[in-house]
């Protein structure tokens, strides 16, 4: 039997600064996503996107946590619907939108991991920590927070997605391509003993190294959620996103990221989130992303 792949849309951009994520599920489907992941053999299910309060017509809150009620209300579906997606034997392939929907989707793979008598390891692609709180971020923007919500660091609305209690463990999370952390949230990373690789480290190591000591420390877990921001990508190859920042993987580096993940045989569920088509060029990264999502479930040169 084909191995079924589920792609569940999330237009969500009230976590972020600037306007456009809602778009990435379009562009990514635009540039052929289920198709090529029918290509590679997969039974692909496209069951559409989960609603979104439109910005316009939400309520902003809370300055230190914008559009906290609306975000968490997506949330909750997509961790429904994630989860729904798990336990049917599927692998859910979420298409955002920003990175504040992994608040949804991690508590989901995690509880389906659990149900499984297993556990779930996160690799966090990203340029960011994502491990800010309301006390420390200098802006309110919610999808600077998920990493620390499903660590059980943060507002209790955000923090309880999926039930009580923290849906990670700091241990079973590798974060990797960092290049642009705030300094509280650099101490909070630090203290929660979150294993990171930053980009000197990928510098210094060289990228099949790192993977391999990312995927070590996580082989206490039996399956993978990746979560990957596009901004993790170098801007030189990915314009497509609303926080560039200069120094990230070059193009056949982030392919080889993809596939020693692929090789590792645990990838069970994963997010692809940031992607900003106004700010892109003729969806040229919405086809790289697409590219690289290939290489994560098995696409090889020969």
């Amino acid at each position: 039997m084909k191995r079924a792949l589920r792609l569940i849309g999330v237009p969500l951009d009230l976590g972020a600064g600037r306007r456009g994520v809602d778009m990435g599920p379009s562009a990514l489907r635009i540039a052929g996503i289920a198709d090529d992941l029918r290509r590679l053999g997969f039974d692909v299910h496209d069951v559409g996107n989960v609603a979104v309060p439109q910005r316009e017509e939400a309520a902003v809150g809370d300055p230190a946590l914008r559009f906290l009620e609306p975000i968490a209300q997506v949330c909750r579906a997509l961790h429904d619907r994630t989860l729904e997606a798990c336990l049917d034997g599927a692998v859910p392939v979420v298409l955002g939108g920003d990175h504040s929907l992994a608040m949804g989707s991690v508590p989901a793979a995690a509880e389906a991991a659990r149900r499984a008598g297993g556990r779930v390891g996160v690799i966090w692609l990203d340029a960011h920590g994502d491990m800010n709180t309301p006390g420390t971020t200098p802006s309110g923007n919610v999808h600077g927070m998920p990493l620390a919500c499903v660590l059980g660091d943060g507002h209790p609305t955000l923090t309880g997605i999926g039930g009580p209690g923290p849906a990670v463990r700091p241990e079973d999370v590798a974060l990797i391509g960092v290049r642009a952390i705030d300094r509280q949230e650099a101490a909070a990373i630090r203290a929660t003993g979150v294993r990171t690789w930053t980009m000197r480290d990928i510098d210094h190591d060289g990228v099949a190294a790192t993977m391999t000591a990312a995927l070590a420390a996580l082989a206490h877990c039996d399956r993978l959620h990746v979560s990957f921001d596009v901004d993790f990508l170098d801007p030189g190859i990915a314009p497509g996103v609303g926080t560039r920042v200069r120094g990230g993987p070059n193009y056949r580096e982030a392919h080889l990221v993809m596939e020693l993940l692929a090789e590792s045989g645990k990838v069970r569920s994963a997010d692809v989130v940031e992607l900003n088509p106004i700010l892109d060029s003729e969806n040229t990264t919405g086809e790289l992303v697409v590219e690289l999502v290939g290489s994560l479930f098995g696409r090889t040169i020969l």
